[in-house]
């Protein structure tokens, strides 16, 4: 029997969460509302190529709402925090479509 993933709902501290890892490797980079803004960020922390951390931006202000981790890589998440869960995505510079 799977256990349910902590939930934390807390906007004024910074909640933070346990990874895999101590690297950041971007697998995926997506930009779900063709606004030019990343809104959902799916990351390696441990350097074995399958992501661990997922952080989403829900309401497309630029900034990460919802950060998950699956520390087991089991395809459940773990823990599910409010915010960037202690581990803010680098922004990328603009780009030009052609």
């Amino acid at each position: 029997m799977s256990q349910a993933p902590e939930t934390a709902h807390s906007t004024d501290t910074v909640e933070t969460v346990e990874t895999r890892g101590e690297e950041r490797v971007e697998l995926l980079r997506a930009d779900t509302n063709n606004d030019g803004q990343t809104d959902v960020w799916v990351v390696d922390t441990d350097g074995d190529g399958k992501a661990d951390l997922f952080q989403f931006d829900t309401d497309h202000d630029g900034k990460v709402d919802v950060t998950m981790v699956d520390l087991d890589e089991d395809g459940t998440p773990d823990a599910v925090v409010d915010g960037d869960g202690g581990l803010p995505p680098q922004q990328l510079p603009p780009t030009v479509q052609v």
